[in-house]
């Protein structure tokens, strides 16, 4: 009887999280498609060093949310984590996702788990990557919406992979823009409506991070400099050697003096509060790539 009760459980939680929806488009589709884990083989994926997310369709429905996997499962990029399935059978769909080893571009900025930073080439190149990766989700109308140093993994090897997925959106083919409410986290954002210029404004606080060593907001910081953006860009636009306090120190003893502050002018591109005079994605990968 309790085992009966879990299949029905189990058997109603796939239909509302639209299980029955992506099988259809899984039969009728010729590539890309979508694994689909019950929740045992769930387990023994994510005992694989696979990791999970719990998601589900929010405001837009199910059939949004799923149209939403089908695509991000499409998406081959060696940049972008690997969407690898879903589970459906939970009360909240499980998204499962391929796992970087190596902490993220967060961990090493900031010194936490007692890592030491990373050299500026190796930086350079992470910035470089995550652009990359973020400019090809565009060109795939997908707006990223949490772009931080906390969702840039890192293999062995430190090559940089961007959560492509969470609260991701897809923008309709005849709309440029979407007005939405969205949670993202402080610092990282400007208000306005969504577009692909609200990840470029988050890229610009991950470039001034890897710049400056600064987190985006730090009440431990003067009230001049609590917003470190409004601080830098200001910084930046006074010309008046202050660039090497606000850049840190660690990164200008390499010797990388014109990269660097060539990557700042760039980072105060993309935090223009203007979203019209902020650069294009494809324009900061194209950079950044010259640069590293």
């Amino acid at each position: 009887m309790k085992k009966q009760k879990l299949v029905k459980q189990k058997s109603n939680f796939f239909q509302k999280n639209g299980g029955l929806l992506l099988e259809q488009h899984i039969n009728a589709s010729t590539r890309g498609c979508t694994t689909i884990f019950t929740s045992k083989e769930l387990e023994m994926t994510i005992n694989c060093h696979k990791k999970s997310h719990i998601f589900g369709p929010g405001d837009n429905g199910v059939e949004h949310f799923i149209n939403e996997i089908i695509t991000l499962t499409k998406i081959n990029h060696q940049n972008v984590v690997k969407l690898l399935g879903c589970c459906l059978v939970t009360e909240a769909s499980i998204l499962v996702y391929e796992q970087a080893s190596n902490g993220t571009l967060f961990d090493y900025i900031y010194h936490t788990n007692g890592k030491s930073s990373l050299p500026w080439d190796t930086l350079l190149k992470i910035a470089s990557e995550s652009a990359a990766a973020l400019a090809y989700l565009h060109s795939a109308s997908i707006i990223n919406e949490t772009v931080k140093s906390s969702n840039i993994l890192l293999t062995y090897y430190f090559v940089a992979k961007v959560i492509g997925f969470g609260p991701s959106r897809l923008v309709p083919s005849n709309e440029s823009q979407i007005s939405t409410l969205v949670r993202r986290t402080l610092g990282y954002f400007h208000k306005g409506q969504l577009t692909g210029k609200s990840d470029v404004y988050s890229f610009g606080m991950v470039l001034l991070e890897i710049v400056t060593g600064e987190k985006p907001i730090s009440f431990g910081r003067p009230e001049s400099q609590r917003i470190m953006s409004s601080h830098f860009v200001s910084s930046m636009e006074l010309q008046s050697g202050l660039f090497d306090q606000i850049v840190g120190s660690q990164v200008i003893k390499q010797g990388h003096r014109e990269q660097v502050r060539a990557v700042a002018e760039l980072a105060k591109r993309c935090l223009s509060l203007s979203s019209a005079e902020r650069p294009a994605m494809e324009e900061v990968a194209r950079k950044l790539k010259m640069l590293s």
